[in-house]
């Protein structure tokens, strides 16, 4: 992360802590065990927010929370959710593993817990003609949606792997740019870049429009080419104060899943329309179907995947070691999975 982002979300972090020991020093019966008068919801008009699209156009999260008052609001990338949440503009949001662990890292343990998964796959690295290895990728320009996101540190531990060298100034073997999804994709269209490692749809789109290749589909990196691309977390001191008004929130994401994976049809237009809605402008058909091909949607947070994306943080410099021991909180989500005659899912490194 930047050493901006880094010193905003330090300052958030210490606010944050401030003022939970001020709340546990103070009259908190209001807030043991209640509903919460509001929820607002961060999430990313993308595909791989599939879940969050749905449950915010189709309502389901109003329909799950009642008379509680649901915002939702967007974001590009993950630093930007997590100091969303960090400030209290946000109570809940769903984002990548690593913003997920920069936040915990930061906060020192104190700021969220990660209470669902929600999507698997749906990134990569897309190139131009004439590169088909690392090799070939020295003195290239390559695009992430934002330093210390979940596709920039992605990109950074693969081109290390292959041994070549990325600086957080954009120096080294290769040039890594961080710039937003919309502005890559249009760089990428125009020649400006040479590639890009970025989440669904963008990486459809830059092949589909573009003339774009796959080099690295994500996927193929990890066992059963399964791994966290987003999942849900929530602020800690909302989950305390309101552990009611966050099950009910669960209820709405488990209800979204299970609308994608009892109707990809009508998931896709769903999508689709919110999309529009945000962007002004739908996806193409054959982008849309085949981002939709290349991600699965699932409950399970899939944790062994967090606990590798950690790692990976920290050997490309973008994370000092951290103990991950209590970011997951699976009992609310566990819970309603049972309830529902659905398999438990589990917080395991391994």
């Amino acid at each position: 992360m930047s050493s901006r982002t880094l010193r905003a979300l330090a300052l958030a972090a210490a606010a944050l802590v401030s003022a939970t020991t001020l709340t546990a020093c103070g009259d908190d019966a209001a807030g043991a065990g209640g509903e919460a008068t509001s929820l607002r919801l961060g999430y990313f008009p993308n595909i791989t927010h599939a879940p969050a699209l749905i449950g915010v156009k189709n309502g389901l999260y109003q329909q799950a929370l009642g008379s509680t008052t649901f915002e939702a609001k967007t974001f590009n990338a993950g630093p930007a959710a997590i100091e969303a949440l960090f400030s209290g503009a946000v109570d809940a949001t769903y984002i990548g593993p690593n913003p997920a662990i920069n936040g915990w890292a930061t906060s020192k343990g104190t700021a969220l817990k990660i209470i669902a998964g929600s999507t698997s796959g749906g990134a990569g690295l897309v190139v131009k003609e004439g590169i088909n290895s690392p090799a070939d990728l020295k003195g290239k320009k390559i695009a992430t949606p934002q330093l210390g996101n979940t596709q920039d540190v992605a990109l950074r531990a693969w081109l290390k792997q292959n041994g070549l060298t990325a600086d957080q100034q954009g120096g080294g073997d290769v040039s890594v740019l961080p710039q937003d999804n919309a502005t890559a994709v249009q760089a990428f269209a125009q020649g400006a870049i040479d590639g890009a490692w970025v989440p669904e749809p963008n990486l459809s789109r830059m092949v589909l429009e573009s003339k774009g290749k796959i080099l690295v589909n994500e996927k193929d990196l990890w066992p059963g080419g399964q791994f966290v691309t987003t999942h849900l977390i929530v602020k800690q001191e909302f989950l305390k104060e309101h552990p009611d008004t966050v099950k009910k929130l669960l209820q709405g994401h488990i209800a979204a899943e299970k609308y994608i994976a009892g109707d990809k049809a009508a998931a896709q237009k769903a999508v689709n329309e919110q999309l529009a809605a945000l962007s002004g402008k739908p996806l193409k058909d054959e982008i849309l179907s085949a981002a939709f091909q290349n991600l699965t949607f699932t409950n399970d947070p899939i944790a062994s995947s967090l606990y590798t994306s950690a790692k990976h943080a920290e050997d490309v410099g973008l994370l000092k070691p951290v103990d991950l021991k209590g970011i997951y909180d699976l009992g609310p989500l566990n819970e309603l999975l049972k309830a529902d005659g659905q398999p438990a899912v589990s917080d395991a490194a391994a």
